[in-house]
């Protein structure tokens, strides 16, 4: 229990990213809709327990469209995906509200599909074994630049229709973009840029000559004679890039970390792996979730009209931050929150959001996930870290929560 006594904890520091948990704990107990300024100097109301954080990711007053935003002139342009308004990727499910958001959404999840993603995990699993023989005779990797990175970018490519000879520009943009205050200054605008160069010329190309990929099932979709815009097959293809890789591979990183810090349900999760039993992999996948999961906070929503929230008043025009990590661990709705159980049944978490905008590409998410984590456990004997805990770095940022790197070793395989 967090110590009432204690002041308040200092939010957003490096030390609150390596681990933000007991600030979240005394959040919940103490202010559990708390006013804060974030480091852009955005002002917002955070929302910790999760009864609260549930009722307000399904609360149509909360607004996912940034012109409900009241904003001061200091804080104009810093919500949102960085760079998106610059390159003209506004239109997609993280901005916008019914109807514009119900009749894309099932515009998209026509060409989206879990038939889509079942088909796909052939190829997620190669993917995974060609990373692992890249470093498998060394000893020891970097396990978020040489496995969790490459996965989830080289997956959605595929996914979307990237050919392979543009990939690794792809990549590059990536990296650009996750690296948010680590790279040069302008850095993720100039990557988003590029990115919306690249999707226009591809979309035109890919109109010119149908395949079998996601794109041209995004401009195959129609319903009712209505079809995506060009611009909104392209916002969609860039949040499922930013929004869908970046996830994957904190889920990658965080879920590794997870286990090799907590050697008693790693054992149990491998035995149960050789046994052919994945039933412990399902549940454990949504535990990890659930207990350091990829989206610390969920994405921006904004009041449109005056709503009390966890006993506060939150007024037209303010922006809201539901923050996922915190409710996650709310002892109210979870047993032994702190605690990593791979096999907790009664585990609503709310990893992926909820309502109306839960994440489109949780299933794939999931998949590459799962993918992931059986072959770094199946093929890499003897896995452990190569740094101590509190060496470790995690991004700055505000809505993901992710390593920097995360150094392993390992008995060397031998051909």
């Amino acid at each position: 229990m967090p110590d009432p006594a204690a002041p308040s904890p200092d939010l957003f520091s490096w030390e609150f990213a390596t681990d933000p948990y007991p600030a979240y704990a005394w959040l919940r107990e103490h202010a559990p809709v708390h006013w804060t300024r974030l480091p852009s100097g955005v002002e917002a109301w955070l929302v910790t327990r999760y009864a609260d954080a549930r009722a307000a990711l399904a609360d149509p007053r909360l607004s996912k469209n940034p012109v409900h935003h009241a904003e001061p002139a200091h804080a104009r342009g810093k919500t949102g995906i960085p760079g998106e308004r610059g390159a003209d990727l506004m239109t997609h499910l993280l901005n916008i509200d019914p109807p514009d958001h119900t009749r894309l959404r099932r515009l998209v999840s026509k060409a989206f599909t879990p038939r889509r993603v079942a088909e796909f995990a052939p190829r997620v699993q190669e993917l995974a074994d060609r990373l692992i023989d890249r470093f498998a005779a060394t000893g020891s990797a970097d396990l978020i630049h040489e496995f969790a990175f490459p996965l989830p970018i080289y997956a959605i490519c595929d996914l979307l229709g990237v050919p392979a000879e543009d990939q690794d520009d792809f990549r590059d943009w990536a990296g650009m973009m996750i690296r948010h205050g680590g790279g040069p200054r302008g850095g993720v605008a100039r990557a988003v840029k590029k990115i919306r160069a690249y999707l226009a010329d591809l979309i035109h190309r890919k109109r010119l000559d149908l395949g079998d990929d996601l794109i041209s099932g995004l401009i195959r979709a129609s319903d009712h004679a209505e079809q995506l815009t060009e611009n909104e097959v392209a916002a969609m293809c860039f949040v499922l890039l930013f929004a869908g890789f970046e996830t994957t591979v904190n889920l990658i990183g965080n879920g590794t970390y997870a286990l090799l810090t907590h050697p008693a349900e790693r054992a149990r999760l491998q035995d149960a792996l050789r046994a052919g039993d994945d039933s412990l992999l399902v549940t454990g996948i949504e535990e990890l979730l659930r207990y350091d999961g990829p989206v610390e906070l969920a994405t921006w929503r904004y009041a449109t009209e005056p709503l009390t929230i966890g006993g506060r008043c939150v007024a037209v025009g303010d922006p809201v931050l539901v923050v996922l990590a915190a409710a996650d661990r709310d002892p109210e709705r979870f047993a032994a929150p702190d605690t990593l159980d791979l096999a907790r049944r009664d585990n609503q978490h709310l990893g992926y959001g909820h309502g109306i905008h839960y994440c489109l590409g949780a299933p794939l998410a999931r998949l590459e996930g799962r993918t992931a984590l059986t072959a770094l456990l199946t093929r890499l004997p003897g896995l452990r870290l190569a740094a101590e805990p509190a060496e470790l770095r995690w991004r700055g940022g505000l809505i993901m929560r992710g390593l920097r790197t995360l150094p392993v070793r390992f008995t060397p395989l031998r051909d």
